[in-house]
Order: C-alpha cells, then structure tokens, then sequence
C-alpha cells in the first residue's frame, strides 16, 4: 500500500460514509453520486444483537430481494449507535430516518412504505426525531446527542466495521501515513504530550509521559499492548469502539510501536466479547492484507505486527501488570511496581500499555493537532470521556462527553432524567474502583480533579444512576462482594480485607450492626488503601467509604432503627396491611407462596410476620395500596 492508493480509497468511498451523515437535499445529491438510493444501518454491536438486530438484517434481505430492491439499496453492520435501550436501531439515509426498536413485521412495512413508496414510516421512528410535521429532525439536535462530541465514538454507527474501505474513506491511516513519511518519533510524543491527553483505563497519567518512558529505555525488544479486559460492571466502552471501530485501535498501536521503537504489539481483549473478537480479527487479517501491518509499512521500512490474546474474564488482569503477566501465559497477579511496564514489562522488557479508548483518540489527534484536541475540556482534563450510563436512567446507553460536562447535564438532558418520576439519589462513577456522588454535587463537573475531591474516580467510564428506592449500603455491599470475588488472593490486605468488609456490611444489613462497626470499616478501609498490592484492594474500599461520607444518616438507620429506609434490604424490612384500605379482595392471599396472609372475603386480611418471606407479591398485587412495605 502506497500514500497514493491510500488516497485514492478515500477518493472512492468518501461520499459513501457522507450519506450518513447529512440529511435533506445534501444527502440526497450524494446518494446518487454512490450508486445507491438508499443505505440501510443496523446496528450491529452487542447490546442490539441480543435484542435482535440478526433478525432484522436478515427481514431487510429477504423485503428488499421481493421488491427487486437490493441492488438499489445498501445495507451496513455498524456498530453501537450509543442508544443501547432503544435497540435494535435501523437508520435510513439520506432522510435520517431513526427508526428504533425494529422488528421483522416493522421491516416489511419500512421497506414497501418507505424504501420503496418514499413514505417515511413515522409511528415507528424514534419520536425525538419528528417533527410535528412529520419531517425529519437530525439525530445530532436530539437531547441525547445535542451536548455530546464524538472523538473515540466517531466512527461508530457510522462505518462498516469490517470494511477497511470505509474507515479509510473517514481519514483512517492517515495518521500513521503521516508519522511514518514527516514525523520522527520525539515529534509523536510531543504532540501526545502538548494534547494533555492522559490514560482512559482509570489512573488519568498522561500518554505522552508514558510513551516518551517507554523510548527512553534501552532494549533490543519492546512491546506495545492494549487492555481492552473491561470487566467493570455496567461498563462496555472499549467493546463498543472495538465492535464499531477496530482500525481506530490498530493505527493508534502501528504509531505507539512506531513512537517508542517495538516491532510486536497484544491486544488483551476477554473472551466474553465475541463480537468485539471477531472484528478485531477481521480488522487484523485486512490491515495486514492492505500493508498497513507486516513488513515495511506504507515503504517506511518500520515493520510492526499485532496479536490477540484472550482473557478468561478475570477483573484483576484490568491491572496493567496482572494483565502482562496473563499475556506472559501465567496466572493473572499483579507484580511490585516500581519497575513499571514502561521500563520492564511485558516479558521483562519496555512496553507501553494504553487501554482501547486511550488509543481510539490518538490518530486524530496527530491529524487535527495537539492544539485542537487540547481546547477541548478543562485545564487540567483535555479532550473527551466516553461514559457507559446505566441504571436508573431513561436513556442506557453509550455517551461521550467533553470534559467539564456536569453530571447533572449528563443525568438530566443527555440521560433523558430518572423514570417513573423519581428522584435522583446518586451516580456511581468508577465502577468498584469508585465512589457514590450524591444529588447534592450534581452540578460537578466531570473531570479527573473534581471526582477524586468528591472521593469518587473517573475508572474506565461506568457511570451508574440511582434514584431514591436504593439502597446506599446494599449497593456498597454489591460492589464489594464483587472485588471480593475477583480479588486474586495474593497480598493478605485485599484477600482477607475484602471479605472482613463485606462481613461487616453483612451484619448491619442484617440487622445486627452496632455503631463502632462504622469506626472499625474505617480503619480496616485505610489500612487495606494504604497496603495492598494493587489497585483492585487499594481501592475496593471507595464505594464503602464515599457511602459513609455521603449516606452515613442511612447506615445509622440499619444500625440503630433496624430499618432500611429504602424498603431493600429484607431482614430490616416489613409488610403491612392498613387496615382502612384493605377491601378483602383476598388477591394478596391467593397470591403469597407461603399462606401467610389469611382473611374472610370482604373482610380486612392480615399478614404473620413469623412466616412472610418478604417477596412483595402482596404489595405488587393489591389494587387498592392497602399493602405497604416499612
């Protein structure tokens, strides 16, 4: 592959990729200019291939075949759009037509309506994106997509992920063109450095810093390596851009190994995102077919290659050194640091490590430049943050975000706020690693500094909403239970500090705490922080401590009330009938598994604590809220 014939792909497919990016007349004049009347994108990412997506590709086929449609048509695999709950998605261009949640039965009628009559079938758009006209509104003026700015997600739900075509037509390995023909490698690492872009895996230390480490040091091996073993719960960032943007990832990678000097590079990817695999490979084998892996590479006489290695899903090899000693072929420990891998890594030599979404920002920094990259977010936190947002939420999904965006903008506008009209309570940010932010700092901006005054991290990017039925003990005790769980055993604070912790959560949960056990988490917290090996025990106290801080007047209420003011944990909760609601329709003791609800017809009926099990099917089940959980 020569700079020309790069050049001349991009040429190629160029206004391909512009169709899907603008709607009206624009659009319509480069939809001739492809050879297509339409394009078709369904989404292809994990999130909608469970909810279907395989099906719905598979109705487009078949529809647009019986209508003698398919040579007229495009339709593209991309992946993850970002409005995971809205899957599966299918967006027709040029009118940008949204439609969302799609069905077989929804496709036939997309086809023969709009596809081939012209009628945009408005009923089953996503309604954000109609005006009450009927006409199209663009998805970038939605209130989910209005505040965001796709750096790392720029690509997906954009381009054929499995098509190097289409990512070279959005200005793919040019980048890498450009290190390689007018950059030397301190040029690299100076731009990385003036950018202010710093690691998106948790720790925030500057790339450039790192990289210019790892030239430093003297060796006849380097490696490069990318951690792409997500394994925070509710976290799916670095799959999503693998799914919908592997090249992104491989040219980020040719110019780490290019910057520092290596030959081999290891993308460390679990074995749980099959998808995210799959395509990686795909993308792999095609780099490789098109010279931009191998030998030579663009006739620069750097050679550099990239290999797969599969994690069994253990969350301890998220840990830089654990992870390189799961490449190494042995069991997933963290090792002592210093040295770090930048200077003795993996296989005892110098290896830059970056996680995916770290590498997925790279190349177009090189190509737009430090200075536009660095305008972007705050003084101290440059550039953008991709955010999974889960829990008590409308809107679940994926969302990126410029650095200063306040959580309350992120919460309440790009979120689309709490459902059911319920209040907001907190965000967990951080995953187990971090801390709960109460309703009180909603107005924090989002940036590395501000989240670790609040005694919270910014960690790979989950970011979990919950409202006023949480409970803030149960969920500490969740996260807790699941460090415990993945905690690899080797260093006494974490193994057998986690599991004291849970115990103590356990027991005032369970309505057996007494108040020096607040005393007592505290102090076992700070010596697990201040001891343990890595930073899976170092910070697996957060959520236990930020919930004390934030929350303290909700474990004195399981401590010295024996009550849960949430109504969650069961051993402190209690149902009861009010007797001036109660009509005796007996559908609350036709309804308990354990008979221990008893009353005549139309007469007031009454629950045996002794023998309640505290399912709640009464409650759910009664129609006049006579039944209420204390």
């Amino acid at each position: 592959m020569t700079l020309e014939q790069l050049n001349k792909i991009h040429d190629e497919y160029e206004d391909l990729i512009k169709v899907r990016k603008v709607i009206a007349e624009e659009g319509k004049k480069l939809a001739e200019k492809t050879g297509y009347r339409k394009q078709i994108l369904v989404c292809g990412g994990t999130g909608c291939t469970s909810s279907g997506s395989k099906k719905v590709i598979a109705a487009l086929e078949t529809e647009l075949a019986k209508h003698g449609l398919e040579k007229e048509v495009l339709v593209v695999k991309t992946g993850c759009f970002g409005l995971c709950a809205l899957g599966p998605i299918m967006i027709v261009s040029p009118e940008g037509a949204f439609y969302a949640q799609a069905t077989p039965e929804g496709v036939a009628r997309v086809v023969e309506e709009h596809i081939k009559n012209g009628n945009v079938v408005t009923d089953l758009l996503y309604q954000e994106t109609v005006h009450e006209d009927g006409s199209i509104i663009s998805l970038s003026e939605t209130a989910f997509y209005k505040k965001q700015l796709r750096i790392a997600l720029r690509n997906c739900g954009v381009i054929d992920p499995e098509n190097i075509k289409e990512y070279i037509a959005t200005d793919g390995y040019q980048a890498l063109a450009k290190v390689l023909t007018s950059m030397s490698q301190d040029d690299v690492i100076n731009v990385l450095l003036a950018s202010g872009l710093r690691g998106r895996g948790g720790a925030g230390f500057p790339t450039g810093r790192k990289w210019a480490f790892a030239k430093a040091s003297q060796s006849d091996v380097k490696y490069v390596g990318c951690n792409a073993d997500e394994g925070d719960p509710g976290a799916f960032m670095d799959r999503s851009i693998l799914e919908g943007d592997p090249h992104a990832v491989i040219e980020a990678m040719t110019i780490a190994g290019y910057t520092i000097g290596a030959q081999r590079g290891y993308v460390y990817v679990r074995a749980e995102y099959p998808i995210a695999v799959q395509r990686l490979q795909i993308a792999l084998d095609q780099a490789r077919e098109y010279g931009f892996l191998g030998e030579n590479i663009l006739g620069s006489g750097f050679s550099f290659d990239i290999e797969i290695r599969l994690g069994a899903g253990a969350f301890v090899c998220g840990e830089e050194t654990a992870l390189l000693t799961s490449i190494e072929g042995n069991r997933g420990e963290p090792r002592p640091r210093p040295p770090f891998p930048a200077v003795k890594g993996l296989f005892g030599k110098p290896t830059v490590l970056n996680n995916v979404e770290t590498y997925a920002n790279i190349p177009q920094i090189i190509r737009n430049g430090a200075e536009w990259y660095s305008s972007i977010g705050t003084e101290t936190s440059k550039g953008t943050k991709v955010f999974a947002l889960g829990g008590k939420i409308t809107n679940v999904g994926l969302v990126e975000i410029p650095m200063g965006t306040t959580l309350r903008e992120i919460v309440e506008e790009i979120g689309g706020g709490i459902p059911n009209g319920k209040k907001f309570k907190a965000a967990q940010t951080g995953g187990p690693s971090g801390g709960c932010i109460p309703a009180c700092h909603i107005d924090t901006p989002i940036d590395y500094e501000s989240l670790a005054a609040l005694g919270s991290m910014m960690g790979s990017g989950g970011l979990i909403v919950m409202d006023e039925d949480t409970c803030m003990v149960d969920i500490a005790k969740f996260y807790l239970n699941f460090t415990m769980d993945e905690s690899c055993g080797k260093c006494t604070p974490c193994r057998i500090g986690t599991r004291r912790l849970l115990q103590f959560l356990e027991k005032i949960t369970s309505g057996e705490g007494e108040p020096e056990d607040l005393d007592k988490i505290e102090a076992l917290a700070n010596h697990m922080k201040s001891s343990s090996l890595c930073a899976l025990g170092q910070s697996a106290p957060n959520p236990v401590l930020s919930t004390i801080m934030y929350f303290k007047d909700e474990y004195l209420a399981h401590i010295e009330d024996k009550h849960c003011p949430a109504g969650v944990c069961k051993d402190l909760t209690q149902y009861e009938i009010i007797p001036a609601l109660c009509k005796g329709c007996t559908l609350c003791a036709r309804n308990c598994p354990v008979d221990a609800i008893s009353g005549s017809v139309k007469q007031v009926h009454v629950i045996d604590k002794t023998k309640c099990i505290k399912c709640g099917l009464c409650e759910k089940n009664c129609k006049f809220g006579a039944v209420v959980k204390k």
